[in-house]
């Protein structure tokens, strides 16, 4: 399997206070750090690409005033006409460039970013994932980047291209017509304004069509779900009426945002035109009367201009939109990349031996916002190569003390001791290298067997391979497959039963030989034939290892060395089964009601150590 390590590179720099939720552009400008110089050409070749816009304007003006002189006049035709061709030819070769920077800068920053949240999420404690679903991860890990990198690619040639255009109209008019900008600031906000007005109907019926196209998509979603119930109670009718009336609702709200688009559309284009003719007029007019120095070509110029302007500032606000989604968008991602609750592992002692002794010493732990603590003054011993047995009702603690064990959450109150260290002064990653877990359900993912056998191994050879599988009680079916151990298991192992699942992880389990093992729940998803053929590899894989076990059956712990019976956090008992069941308490009751004389298989061997 090929192993990645990826260290040092802008991914881990994201993670390091680049992230300021209150300041997304500064946030943009920081993840940016590595391309600032890229953009920075990016924007050069896109200011000059874009210059046909408001050069034309200009030349334009120039041949008039060249056309209304006295001869002779090719030569400066030729000049103005032959600038105005480079500069349109110019656009080619210098758009190639520009969006070759662009997109560099933008895959990058995608590629960092979507690095940098994974990078986030392996650091993340176990409490953040059983408070968030996994859908809205995997939407800021694809689209809320998507929409970070669409920020990039459709916000930064306009605004560069719609603000050169402005910025060029202004100075331009200072220049040749500087009482003419007094025109500008009367006529362009005003201009802006009223097509803003006009387009808001547009905008109340983008929104009506997106939520009847939401409630639509509810119901036909609701509908396919709804499929066997309905054809069992004879209801397609109703189901097809009530599709039909949401269809409907689209239909209307398409077909009201459609004429409100045709009535904007027509009035804005009227409108322009009239402002256009305006400032035509005032050019006119003071070419005409001369009240100050107005050239045949200015008057050309200042309507061009007036237009230029006037688009520019409606194309910004046309970004808007895309802006506050992008900015969302950082803001989304960054409940993850600012998220406090990390496993913290930086600084401890790295384990690099564990021969597999606890002491858990009065340890409690308490759930975030939980008024009850879900473990109190829990205190036991635990020698090398012994097997601990938990059971008691659903809530008494047990899974909690696991995830103890394990190092996915730290006491509250207490201390757990790992052969005399404090495990809350150890680095926890490396202490689970020598720690392997059977869970109920088996994770695989879609690989092939050996992948996921040699998952979190170091790689080992066919020989390591193939004794794992053996002592699984797994090599016999896994050499029937068509491909042997090479046979891809389907996506969460579908193409295997769940007790031939349930062997590749005891085989996972075996291949890492860990000197700490946890079994939670490990047969209770099984009937009684796949948990006859799994006790005995169970029992191979437990031998001389410090085991933690929880089991709802009672038959399955009896052969553990000592059975802990816990409630409400607490211990009640600690015994053997024969101790135990003679004390006719807890356990004694317990074992009662799950008929006490039942003869399923249990872990032969367990009790060793």
């Amino acid at each position: 399997m090929v192993r990645v390590r990826v260290e040092g590179n802008a991914a881990a720099r994201l993670l390091e206070g680049r992230y300021q939720g209150a300041h997304p552009l500064r946030t943009l400008w920081g993840f940016l750090g590595p391309d600032r110089a890229r953009l920075a050409w990016a924007a050069l070749f896109q200011v000059v690409k874009h210059s046909p816009v408001w050069v034309l304007p200009l030349v334009v003006a120039n041949v008039v005033d060249v056309l209304a002189r006295p001869a002779p006049r090719g030569r400066a035709l030729a000049w103005n006409l032959g600038v105005l061709a480079l500069v349109i030819l110019q656009n080619i070769p210098n758009q190639i460039v520009f969006m070759r920077l662009l997109s560099a800068a933008a895959r990058n920053l995608e590629r960092n970013l979507r690095s940098a949240i994974c990078r986030r999420l392996q650091h993340l404690s176990l409490g953040f994932y059983a408070r968030t679903r996994g859908g809205a991860l995997q939407s800021k890990l694809l689209r809320d980047v998507e929409s970070i990198h669409q920020l990039l690619m459709g916000v930064f040639e306009p605004v560069l291209a719609f603000g050169a255009s402005a910025l060029v109209a202004v100075v331009v008019t200072a220049l040749r017509v500087p009482v003419f900008l007094v025109l500008y600031a009367l006529t362009v906000p005003l201009a802006v304004a009223v097509v803003l007005r006009l387009r808001q109907p547009i905008q109340d019926r983008n929104a009506e069509l997106r939520r009847r196209v939401e409630q639509m998509s509810s119901s036909l979603t609701e509908m396919t779900e709804l499929i066997p119930v309905t054809r069992a109670h004879a209801e397609e009718q109703y189901e097809l009426a009530r599709v039909e009336a949401r269809l409907s609702d689209v239909q209307s709200a398409g077909l009201r945002l459609d004429r409100s688009t045709a009535v904007f559309g027509s009035a804005a284009w009227v409108l322009l035109q009239l402002f256009g003719a305006l400032t035509l007029a005032a050019a006119a007019a003071l070419y005409e009367t001369q009240w100050v120095a107005v050239r045949l070509g200015d008057v050309v110029l200042l309507t061009g201009y007036f237009s230029a302007l006037v688009g520019s500032v409606l194309g910004l606000l046309n970004l808007v939109p895309q802006l506050s989604r992008g900015f969302e968008a950082l803001r989304s991602v960054g409940e993850i990349l600012e998220c406090p609750d990390l496993e913290r592992n930086e600084g401890r002692r790295v384990v690099s031996a564990v021969r597999g002794s606890f002491a858990f010493e009065g340890v409690g732990f308490r759930y975030p916002g939980a008024s009850e603590a879900a473990l109190a003054d829990f205190s036991l011993e635990v020698e090398p190569g012994q097997t601990i047995a938990l059971v008691g009702a659903s809530g008494a603690g047990k899974s909690t003390l696991l995830g103890l064990v394990i190092g996915f959450v730290r006491p509250t109150s207490g201390r757990i001791r790992l052969d005399g260290r404090d495990m809350a002064e150890l680095d926890l990653r490396t202490y689970r290298r020598f720690l392997s877990v059977v869970p109920q359900d088996t994770i695989l993912f879609a690989g092939s067997i050996l992948e996921n056998v040699t998952y979190g191994a170091r790689v080992p050879g066919d020989a390591q391979v193939r004794r794992a599988l053996e002592d699984a009680r797994a090599l016999e079916f896994v050499e029937r497959l068509p491909e042997g151990w090479h046979t891809v298991v389907g996506e969460h192992g579908a193409r295997l039963s769940g007790g031939q699942k349930q062997r590749l992880a005891i085989a996972r389990a075996l291949i890492r030989d860990p000197r700490v093992l946890v079994l939670d729940e490990a047969t209770s998803s099984l009937d009684a034939e796949s948990e006859s053929l799994i006790q005995p590899a169970l029992a191979r894989l437990m031998r001389d290892r410090t085991t933690f076990v929880v089991a709802h059956r009672l038959s399955t712990v009896r052969g553990a060395t000592r059975i802990v019976v816990m409630d409400a956090g607490r211990i009640v008992e600690v015994g053997c089964h024969a101790d135990l069941l003679a004390a006719d308490g807890t356990y004694a009751r317990l074992h009662a009601l799950q008929f006490g004389s039942e003869s399923q298989p249990q872990w032969g061997g367990a009790a060793s150590g």
